[in-house]
């Protein structure tokens, strides 16, 4: 009796082997999302020191582990703001641009790049567009108030937590600047 390999099972188990190469996707640069969160508005660059004190308050309130990076801000002249952050979305890096209003509220979010090999469907409009009129006040948790993505939980949890951290830096140390620019 001879044995004959079945071509299907080969084939199944050379594509369980098979690495999963993720690419990383960018979707809009820097300047491009300025200009889409903020058609018709100049922004100037104004970066901010981050203490230890805020960046524990920023990681108590929004559960994001990796620091924040205080060169990444940007202010219009209403008193807009323009903010990159990274999360980790399973193993990789996410980056996103948020857009707060004068008072803090969310006004829109941009995937920069995304690296994961899943998860990509959180820079989908609807998904982004459910964290607009958010403020620091507001959960912004996943499966409260922003509805989760299957097979893109890590990622969704995370920019979550992300934008909640960009909404409590806006109020413990952005909200005093603007206080104060405007009492000149």
């Amino acid at each position: 009796m001879y044995w004959k390999p079945n071509p299907l099972l080969i084939i199944g188990l050379l594509a369980t082997s098979a690495p999963i190469i993720a690419q990383a996707k960018i979707y809009v640069s820097v300047e491009q999302a300025q200009k889409i969160l903020f058609p018709n508005k100049s922004l100037i660059k104004n970066p901010i020191i981050i203490t230890d004190d805020l960046q524990d308050k920023m990681r108590s309130a929004s559960s994001v582990r990796q620091p924040f990076q205080g060169d990444r801000i940007w202010k219009t002249a209403d008193g807009g703001w323009f903010i990159v952050d990274e999360v980790v979305g399973k193993h990789e890096m996410i980056t996103y641009a948020v857009a707060l209003n004068p008072t803090g509220a969310v006004t829109g979010i941009e995937i920069l790049d995304y690296v994961e090999s899943y998860g990509y469907e959180v820079a989908e409009a609807q998904w982004r567009n459910q964290f607009i009129g958010k403020t620091a006040s507001d959960p912004i948790k996943l499966n409260q108030d922003i509805q989760n993505i299957g097979g893109a939980t890590l990622s969704c949890k995370h920019l979550t937590d992300g934008v909640k951290r960009v909404t409590v830096l806006y109020d413990l140390a952005l909200k005093n600047q603007a206080q104060a620019s405007k009492a000149r």
